[in-house]
């Protein structure tokens, strides 16, 4: 029998996807005829903490999954099960990606109204630049405000806005019913989602060999692919890339198909790429997307 300790934030969402997690290497080991004790480990990060900052003034990137790692690290838990989203582009040394499953919608969810049925000078809630700049550029006269906190409060405070932007993964994740409720899935065309979202990532410590080759029987290769392509993007930007950016890679017909984003934080600069390349390329494409966009006006807007 194998143990294993699972990292993960305590949210009702984190601990779902811990659960997934669990459960499919627990379906795989049955299969090896074996079997694999897991528990977690909650982690109630700084961010989770402290909901009246703002992400991007903690230091966006990595401030939901920075404590997780190190419990990792300092040998507290064996795995890390994160959303994508949440990861910044590097892994820190001593973990490495060690599975990523199926992925869910990658989508981002209007509640509370259509993009075309919002009236003039609509209140619109996220806690996402991303979100925020690319409804900007389509609708110049939103005002925008800040929106903090997990999957429920963030539904229950849905009324005192026009409408909030959450992730589709997490509102199907959590088997959420919107009811009556008036939204829109936006397509990415419309609104090109975070780098990973819709993603599971799960990080292992490099010296665990037994676990690495049970996380690798729980892998979906197209979702990696994607996610790899995604993430090199990322990391072509730099560490120092504020901006609202964004990306999302399919696999359609053996090949992949990547859109990616950088804008101003106003909306009213968008900078888009669209690039088809193939699988092999993952790694060097997601890199040539972030460099055509940053030699075609993303620099100047890091200058501003």
């Amino acid at each position: 029998m194998t143990r294993l300790r699972i990292a993960t934030r305590a949210s009702a969402l984190a601990q779902w996807q811990a659960d997934h997690v669990a459960d499919a290497l627990r379906a795989r080991a049955a299969l090896d005829g074996e079997t694999v004790e897991i528990d977690k480990v909650l982690i109630e990060t700084h961010a989770d903490k402290r909901l009246d900052i703002p992400i991007d003034a903690m230091g966006g990137k990595g401030v939901f999954v920075k404590e997780i790692q190190a419990a990792v690290l300092d040998g507290r838990a064996d795995l890390a099960v994160h959303s994508g989203k949440d990861l910044p582009a590097l892994t820190p040394a001593g973990l490495v990606i060690a599975a990523v499953p199926e992925r869910a919608d990658a989508r981002d969810v209007l509640i509370g109204s259509t993009v075309a049925g919002l009236p003039h000078g609509a209140r619109v809630a996220s806690g996402s630049i991303r979100r925020r700049a690319q409804l900007a550029s389509l609708r110049p006269d939103l005002v925008f405000e800040g929106l903090r906190g997990n999957i429920a409060t963030r539904l229950d405070r849905a009324s005192e806005f026009d409408a909030i932007v959450m992730a589709a993964a997490a509102i199907d994740r959590l088997g959420v019913d919107l009811g009556d409720r008036v939204h829109e899935h936006l397509a990415v065309d419309v609104m090109i989602p975070q780098v990973a979202q819709g993603a599971i990532v799960v990080e292992c410590r490099d010296d665990l060999a037994d676990a690495l080759a049970l996380l690798a029987g729980i892998e979906h290769a197209d979702s990696r692919i994607a996610v790899d392509a995604e993430r090199a993007y990322l990391a072509e930007l730099g560490g120092d890339c504020d901006l609202p950016a964004g990306a999302h890679c399919v696999v359609v017909d053996g090949a992949l198909r990547m859109e990616s984003i950088l804008a101003s934080p106003d909306g009213t600069s968008v900078l888009r790429d669209l690039r088809t390349f193939a699988v092999a390329e993952r790694f060097e494409a997601g890199a040539a997307a972030a460099r055509a966009l940053l030699d075609g006006g993303g620099r100047a807007l890091l200058d501003r």
